[in-house]
């Protein structure tokens, strides 16, 4: 048992002990970048995602570093990345579409049906953690209006409450299958932004095929396929080609 507790105290210890380093090399990261020493900045911050740790500020400043160097790939990849993992960051979807605006590529995207852009944006909204949170949020509210209908009688909040229950219970299956469409887009559906300056697609995964299109540094898609190193890779406008996976990172 005392072992148990010694090796629990310095998990707690060692546990401590590295987020106050990540937290100082952060803060050493955010001063090398108020001092207009981006590529320190960006070694600092990237030592940080080294050591497994991942946050929406530290993409976000990531993207600003790189932005600030004319990496406009990169950058566009870690607002990407900032945007997956807190949707409701406006700094980082801001400066994710002056970013975009600088790209080569100006690509049309396939006109879609107005209640699916309305379903895309109501699905963006949030990551499917957050889905789950809403989840039972409206499930425990649920329960409440329940409570309230067969334990007070009072006829005005007990018609109060059936109301509340039944918009309770449309939110609440309305939410499970955003949290289910969420879950599938973030296991199913991987995107890619391209860091390369410029490059030709291919029509197959082979170096020796014919070009498909040439695309520009920052440009997203759609990854499609793998096969050894080369990548499948659909654009907004339903154009595909074969990319080396060393071209682009994955968000």
């Amino acid at each position: 048992m005392k072992n148990l507790l010694v090796i629990i105290a310095l998990f707690i210890v060692v546990s401590n002990s590295s987020a106050q380093d990540l937290e100082t090399i952060m803060k050493q990261g955010n001063e090398f970048y108020q001092s207009k020493q981006y590529n320190e900045a960006i070694t600092s911050y990237e030592s940080i995602l080294k050591q497994g740790y991942i946050s929406g500020d530290l993409f976000y400043n990531l993207g600003n570093a790189y932005f600030k160097i004319g990496h406009l790939g990169k950058s566009i990849l870690y607002y990407e990345k900032a945007l997956k993992i807190s949707p409701s960051n406006e700094d980082a979807a801001y400066n994710l579409k002056i970013a975009n605006s600088r790209t080569v590529d100006k690509i049309q995207d396939i006109p879609t049906l107005f209640f699916i852009q309305w379903w895309n944006i109501l699905l963006s909204l949030f990551t499917s953690a957050t889905w789950q949170i809403i989840i039972i949020i409206f499930y425990l509210l649920f329960l409440v209006c329940i409570g309230v209908y067969f334990l007070i009688r009072n006829l005005q909040l007990q018609k109060f409450a059936l109301i509340f229950g039944f918009i309770n219970i449309f939110l609440l299956f309305l939410s499970i299958i955003l949290f289910i469409s969420s879950i599938n887009r973030e296991m199913n559906f991987n995107n890619g932004i391209l860091i390369q300056s410029v490059i030709s697609t291919k029509i197959s995964p082979d170096i020796q095929s014919s070009d498909a299109f040439v695309i520009h540094e920052g440009i997203k898609f759609e990854i499609e396929d793998k096969v050894d190193n080369w990548s499948k890779i659909k654009l907004s406008d339903g154009k595909v080609g074969w990319l080396p996976n060393q071209s682009f990172e994955e968000i």
